[in-house]
Order: structure tokens, then C-alpha cells, then sequence
């Protein structure tokens, strides 16, 4: 049996490029000192909805790039790099890493693999 990398003919250096490149995204956004839009709540909502959408994309990358996808290591590698994440703004004037930024972040990537995997129709372990 082939795999989704393989039958969507990427190499798998091509996959886990796609991967590192949005990882970089992701760690360059966390670069920028402040995304307050001064909206309030609704910048909240914003962000932890822009959270769980840059995560999805992340844990559908992930799950595309692994050969034999499994729903438990892709959500995990995400989380992982959620951790590192919110690490990382520790040290960025004007943010501050969040637990639950992680827990939303995981979520994100739940989501981005059972997306991508219904797009692939593929069975969701």
C-alpha cells in the first residue's frame, strides 16, 4: 500500500519542508512583540481562534508528512512544538507563554488531522 505522500507524488523531503517552513511561520509570528488589535475581547477570541488555525494547518502538515500517519503523533509533535512556542515568547517583550495557548494550540492540531485525513478519506484511528 502506498503512501499519501507517495501517491500525491512529494517526496517525503518535500513534506516535511511544507512542515518546517510553517513551523518558521508559526515561530516568526511569535516574534512580533504585540498582536493586540485594542478590540478586547473580541482580540482574544481572535487570537486563540488564529491559534487553533495555524496549529490545524500545522497538525495536517504533520500527518501528510509522516509515512505511516497516526493521529496520536502528529497531535503530539504539534503539542510539542506548541510548548516550545509559548517558551519562545517567554523571551519576546510584550507576550508571555500560556498553558492554555498550549491546550488550544493541541486542539488546533486534533482538528487540522481530522480535517485532513476526511479531505483524504482516510480513517481517523
Amino acid at each position: 500500500m502506498s503512501s499519501p505522500t507517495a501517491a500525491a507524488g512529494r517526496s517525503p523531503f518535500q513534506t516535511w519542508l511544507t512542515v518546517v517552513v510553517w513551523a518558521g511561520v508559526i515561530f516568526a509570528f511569535s516574534s512580533v512583540p504585540s498582536l493586540s488589535t485594542e478590540l478586547g475581547t473580541w482580540d482574544t477570541i481572535l487570537r486563540k481562534l488564529a491559534h487553533l488555525a495555524e496549529y490545524a494547518i500545522l497538525g495536517g502538515l504533520l500527518d501528510r508528512a509522516l509515512r505511516r500517519p497516526q493521529l496520536v503523533v502528529a497531535v503530539a509533535l504539534a503539542g510539542l512544538y506548541a510548548v516550545t512556542d509559548e517558551v519562545h515568547q517567554l523571551f519576546v517583550e510584550g507576550r508571555h507563554g500560556s498553558p492554555l495557548d498550549v491546550g488550544i494550540d493541541t486542539l488546533g492540531a486534533l482538528l487540522g488531522v481530522v480535517l485532513w485525513r476526511r479531505v483524504r478519506r482516510e480513517p481517523a484511528p
